[in-house]
């Protein structure tokens, strides 16, 4: 072979694995897009908790996100808290770095766990807990007319009954026949002693909040603890309740009425352990997206814990779910309360993200922006 022809070949070589390595590295490149951290809010002097929010698509084009941000020394559930706002105006890619209070502490121990809702008639609806006592936790609602710039006074959701009521963030639902639509959970009464089990309800309104009736209780098992429902309105008009339970796996209750009364509550075909999921529709597809810890137990060093932090997508409504793709996936982390909000091409996911080892589990919130063509993919 001679000289010239064994150089071009050496060309021919060097560019086909300098092409090759340029595609190695635009596919790490793309890799490293699958999942942005783009937000976190870690706690600190004076702030030692922050969790629980909610997103919202305001007409201008920016995205606001609310969450409980606590204030003083304790982070606990039962410790002062008021609803603290950041902004996007950029699809979600970065954020304000300062805090704008959304809603003072108006409650005796706090305010938390907040749903944003874009209503049909175009205006904003807020949902939180505002909590008092033990005895005295209710879901309130506020509504905003003018883009979040300011809210109504808050009307109170619960009204037929007295008690410690979780609303889960990011849970409110309004149906495609206009019923505003939110599942509790009911730990206890000013006369009966807290119970880790609780008793499941909805509530309902048919005139945009202004009052609300209650459905009827879900039958549950006996044995099996059960806390914090979510709901998700199927194709066929029927609602899909999903509830944290202890059983190893969520479970399913079904209703026909939206919402008035429900099936008994079965196991699910979710792996899970005592840990909230959240259920939406993707707008794009048209498909159920969901978000929970996918820990069926088999590892011991993670049994029980709430990691790793877990998507995928049903075509079926529930049934089954496929395209299991990882969030985060760190065995010392923390990850549950996820909010869940679409943009034009991706999802961002606000959540939890705390440390096991360092007892910060719920005091921080990371903000995620995942690509759909990611999730979709193989």
């Amino acid at each position: 072979m001679s000289f010239s022809r064994a150089f071009i070949l050496l060309l021919v070589v060097l560019a086909f694995f300098s092409c090759k390595t340029r595609h190695a590295l635009h596919s790490g490149m793309e890799r490293l897009k699958e999942k942005e951290l783009v937000l976190r809010i870690a706690p600190k002097a004076g702030n030692p908790r922050n969790s629980e929010g909610s997103f919202i698509t305001l007409k201008d084009g920016r995205i606001l996100f609310v969450y409980s941000k606590y204030s003083g020394e304790g982070s606990g559930d039962h410790d002062p808290a008021f609803l603290a706002g950041r902004y996007s105006a950029d699809g979600g890619k970065t954020w304000t770095k300062e805090d704008e209070v959304i809603v003072e502490n108006e409650g005796l121990m706090n305010v938390m766990s907040v749903s944003l809702l874009r209503l049909q008639n175009g205006a904003i609806a807020m949902f939180y807990l505002r909590k008092n006592s033990t005895s005295d936790c209710i879901p309130v609602m506020r509504i905003s007319t003018d883009e979040a710039e300011t809210w109504s006074r808050p009307v109170t959701c619960i009204t037929d009954k007295k008690g410690y009521f979780v609303l889960n963030n990011d849970r409110v639902i309004q149906l495609s026949s206009g019923r505003l639509l939110m599942a509790v959970a009911l730990h206890k009464t000013p006369d009966t002693k807290w119970k880790e089990k609780a008793q499941l309800w909805s509530y309902f309104s048919d005139d945009n909040g202004k009052t609300w009736q209650a459905g009827s209780p879900v039958p549950t098992p006996d044995t099996i603890v059960t806390q914090e429902p979510g709901v998700v309105e199927l194709k066929n008009g029927n609602i899909l309740m999903f509830i944290r339970a202890s059983a190893g796996k969520q479970l399913y209750s079904w209703s026909a009425d939206q919402g008035a009364t429900w099936s008994p509550a079965v196991p699910s075909p979710v792996s899970s352990p005592l840990s909230p999921a959240s259920i939406e529709r993707i707008p794009e597809t048209n498909d159920l997206l969901m978000v929970w810890n996918n820990n069926d137990g088999e590892t011991a060093a993670t049994k029980g814990e709430r990691t790793p932090l877990t998507l995928a997508i049903s075509k079926d409504e529930g049934k089954s779910w496929r395209h299991i793709k990882p969030v985060e996936t760190d065995p010392d982390g923390w990850y549950c309360y996820t909010a869940i909000h679409f943009t034009e091409d991706a999802v961002l996911f606000g959540y939890c993200a705390g440390s096991q080892s360092a007892g910060t589990h719920l005091s921080v919130t990371n903000i995620s922006k995942i690509e759909l063509d990611w999730i979709y993919q193989q």
